[in-house]
C-alpha cells in the first residue's frame, strides 16, 4: 500500500509494511461508512496517516469470517500452529527496524524503547510457539471400579482482542500468540492512537500463511470504539474476549459479556507501589527505578506510581533519584540524544500537570521537572517533563490515581506494617515492588502485598515465561506464563469410560 501522503516521511525499508486499511478475511477493506480518521505523530502533533473508521456495523462480516476460518484452523496440528508462529516471529524480527519506525510515530516512544518492545513482543510468538506442542490431557484413576476418566482440551473458538496503545505490538502479540498456539481465531481492536502497527502484524501474519480470517484487525476511532466493543462482546459467534486497559472500561465489558457468560481476560490498572527500605541498595533500587518509571514516559500498567521511603535512607534517596532524573532528555523518539518521549495523548499531558499542581498546593516540594515542555524547533508535541516530588500525603491525587505519566512522588514511612497498609490501601492489585536484604522481610513482602506480581529487588519482572496479571480491581486472568495462559483459550473437557472385564 506504500508511503502515507503526509508531510512525514516515514523511510520505511519496506513500503509494503505500511498498511492502511481494515483487515478482514484475508482482504484489506475499508468501513462500510467509508468513513477514515487521522493518526496524529505524539512528538510533532502532525497527522501521518489515516485509517478506516470501522464501526459495529462491521463487526459481523469480521466474526463470521473468523468462524469460518475457525472450523478448519482448530484442526490443525500443534506442530503446524508452531510452525506458523516461528514463520510469524522470524518474519517479526526480520523488519523490526521498520516496525519500530512505525512504533515512534504512533506512540512517541524513544527508538531505542520501540526496539525494546518489539524484542519484548517477539518472547511471546517465540514463546507460544513452544507452547502449541506442551499441550496436555490428564488420565486419573476413577473411585467407581471399571472407570476411566480423561480430559483433552480444545479451542474455544472466537477470540475478540482490545489492545491498548501503550505497548500496540506487545499487547496484540501477548494475546494472539496464545491464542493463535491455542487453535483460536482472533478480531483484534487496536487503540486508535496505534492501529497502523497492528495491521503491519496483520501483513506479516499473512506473509507467514495463516489462513484467510484466522487474524483479523479492524481499527476505529475513539467515538466508534464502544459502539464496536460492544458489538464484539456481545456478538454470539465470539467466545472469548481479552482486554487490556482502564478498570472502568474492563467493568463496561465485563457486563457486556455476563449474558452470554462468555470467558474474560481483563488486565486493568495498576497504581502500583514501589517500597524502599533503610537496608535496601540505593544505587541498585535507582537503576531499577528509573526505567520502570520513565520508560515510555511512565505510560505502563506496571510502572510505580506510589514510592514508599523509609525515613532513615529518604533524605538520600531522594536526592539521588532527582540526579538521576535530570540526566533523562526528552525529545522526538526519532532525535538520537532522546531517552524519554512525549505523551501518547494530550489528556496525558493535562493528568499529570494536574497531579504536580495538587501536589504543590498540598504542600509537596517539587525536586526536578514539573512543567510542560516544548521543543525547541517550534514544533508541538505532548511533551512533560520528567519530574520528582517529595513529601507526598496521602490526601493528593498521585496518591490514589494512576498517573500514566512521568511523575514520582515521594512518600516517607517508617515502619514496615506502615508501609504495607499504605501499599495495599488501593482498590487495584496488579504489581507492587519492594527493595530490602533483609530475606525475612522480602518473605513478608512477597506474601502480605495485594498484588498478581510482585517485583523482589527487580523493577520491570514481565516475562513471556512469568505468568502476568493482577487481583482486586486489576483485573482477572493470565496472559503469559506455561500453562496458565494458553489455558484461557482453551476448553477442558472431561470423558469417563466404562470398561467390561477390567478393574
Amino acid at each position: 500500500m506504500g508511503e502515507a501522503n503526509t508531510s512525514i516521511n516515514l523511510n520505511l525499508k519496506n513500503p509494503e509494511l505500511f498498511r492502511d486499511k481494515a483487515y478482514v478475511d484475508g482482504q484489506w477493506i475499508e468501513a462500510k461508512s467509508g468513513k477514515r480518521f487521522d493518526i496524529i505523530d505524539p512528538g510533532s502533533d502532525q497527522k501521518f496517516a489515516t485509517c478506516p473508521d470501522m464501526g459495529p456495523e462491521d463487526v459481523d462480516g469480521a466474526v463470521a469470517a473468523a468462524e469460518a476460518a475457525f472450523r478448519s484452523f482448530r484442526r490443525t496440528t500443534p506442530r503446524a500452529r508452531a510452525d506458523l508462529l516461528a514463520r510469524f516471529d522470524a518474519l517479526i524480527r526480520a523488519h523490526r527496524d521498520d516496525i519500530a519506525t512505525l512504533l515512534v510515530y504512533e506512540t512517541g516512544k524513544p527508538l531505542a524503547e520501540a526496539q525494546g518492545e518489539i524484542e519484548y513482543a517477539t518472547s511471546f510468538t517465540r514463546w507460544f510457539a513452544g507452547e502449541a506442542e506442551r499441550v496436555q490431557g490428564s488420565v486419573f484413576p476413577a473411585a467407581i471400579p471399571g472407570r476411566r476418566v480423561f480430559t483433552i482440551k480444545q479451542p474455544l473458538g472466537v477470540v475478540a482482542a482490545l489492545v491498548p496503545w501503550n505497548f500496540p505490538i506487545a499487547m496484540i502479540l501477548r494475546k494472539a500468540s496464545a491464542a493463535l498456539a491455542a487453535g483460536c481465531t482472533m478480531v483484534a481492536k487496536p487503540s486508535p492512537e496505534t492501529p497502523l502497527s497492528a495491521l503491519t502484524l496483520a501483513y506479516l501474519a499473512e506473509q507467514a500463511g495463516y489462513p484467510k480470517g484466522v487474524f483479523n484487525v479492524m481499527p476505529t476511532t475513539l467515538a466508534n470504539t464502544p459502539a464496536l466493543s460492544e458489538a464484539l462482546c456481545k456478538h454470539p459467534l465470539v467466545k472469548k474476549v481479552s482486554f487490556t486497559g482502564s478498570t472502568r472500561v474492563g467493568k463496561i465489558l465485563s457486563a457486556h459479556c455476563a449474558d452470554s457468560l462468555k470467558k474474560l481476560t481483563l488486565e486493568l490498572g495498576g497504581n502500583c507501589p514501589f517500597l524502599v527500605f533503610d537496608d535496601a541498595n540505593l544505587e541498585q533500587t535507582c537503576d531499577a527505578l528509573i526505567p520502570l518509571k520513565f520508560r515510555h514516559a511512565g505510560q505502563a500498567c506496571i510502572t510505580a506510581n506510589r514510592v514508599y521511603v523509609q525515613r532513615g535512607v529518604y533524605d538520600a534517596f531522594a536526592a539521588l533519584l532527582a540526579e538521576r532524573t535530570r540526566k533523562l532528555r526528552v525529545g522526538h523518539g526519532l532525535d538520537a540524544d532522546t531517552t524519554m518521549g512525549p505523551l501518547t495523548v494530550a489528556s496525558g499531558v493535562d493528568k499529570v500537570a494536574a497531579q504536580v499542581e495538587d501536589a504543590r498546593a498540598r504542600g509537596a516540594s517539587v525536586l526536578t521537572g514539573g512543567r510542560r515542555f516544548g521543543r525547541k524547533d517550534g514544533k508541538n508535541g505532548y511533551y512533560f517533563e520528567p519530574t520528582v516530588v517529595a513529601g507526598a500525603t496521602p490526601d493528593m491525587r498521585v496518591a490514589h490515581e494512576e498517573t500514566f505519566g512521568p511523575l514520582i512522588a515521594l512518600f516517607p514511612f517508617e515502619t514496615e506494617d506502615e508501609a504495607v497498609r499504605a501499599a495495599n490501601n488501593t482498590s487495584m492489585g496488579l504489581a507492587s515492588y519492594c527493595f530490602t536484604k533483609n530475606v525475612d522481610r522480602m518473605w513478608r513482602l512477597f506474601e502480605n502485598l495485594e498484588a498478581g506480581m510482585i517485583g523482589m529487588n527487580s523493577g520491570n519482572s514481565s516475562a513471556a515465561e512469568a505468568p502476568f496479571g493482577g487481583i482486586k480491581d486489576s483485573g482477572f486472568g493470565k496472559e503469559s506464563g506455561k500453562d496458565v495462559a494458553i489455558n484461557e483459550y482453551f476448553i477442558t473437557k472431561t470423558g469417563t469410560l466404562t470398561l467390561e472385564g477390567q478393574y
